[in-house]
């Protein structure tokens, strides 16, 4: 695991920071940096060992929507369905996700997540969390905290619309 940076060992953000009261696309630009700085980190951290990224999503699909067919899977995941095949197979050589037939077409198969693979995914959120956790108590002190909790529900809020 990485130790978390100092605030003086950042990285340089490219322009200064949006003050309070920074107009929205100014604002934007930055808030879409930094989430995806902070998304790669985290991806970063839980790397699921033996798992690939395809191969988290789809185990993370499975997990919120239900069983599916590779077709569908396929499409949701904005892949080919030959493609979606070789992640399945891989995960299921694993024990991560099971095959059953389709009970509204007998001749195609449906796929679910396993309880090993919810084990799985279990784990690489875990991961996920406790860097997260981890960063936040170095990184920033009570009043940071406040004030990061206080972004989030405001940042809640606009991905609700």
């Amino acid at each position: 695991m990485q130790e978390p940076r100092t605030p003086s060992a950042a990285a340089p953000v490219a322009s200064a920071e949006p003050a309070g009261g920074a107009d929205a696309e100014e604002l934007a630009v930055h808030l879409s940096a930094v989430v995806g700085r902070l998304l790669r980190r985290l991806r970063g951290t839980s790397s699921g060992g033996r798992l690939t990224l395809s191969q988290r999503a789809v185990l993370s699909r499975l997990d919120r929507e239900g069983p599916a067919t590779t077709a569908a899977l396929a499409r949701a995941e904005y892949v080919r369905p030959q493609s979606m095949r070789l992640t399945l197979g891989a995960l299921e050589s694993q024990g991560l996700v099971g095959r059953s037939p389709d009970p509204a077409d007998g001749r195609k198969s449906v796929m679910a997540l396993t309880a090993a693979g919810a084990a799985a995914l279990a784990g690489v959120r875990a991961a996920k969390h406790d860097w997260l956790a981890e960063a936040l108590a170095a990184e920033l002190d009570g009043a940071e905290r406040r004030t990061v909790a206080e972004a989030v529900e405001l940042l809640d809020r606009l991905a609700g619309t």
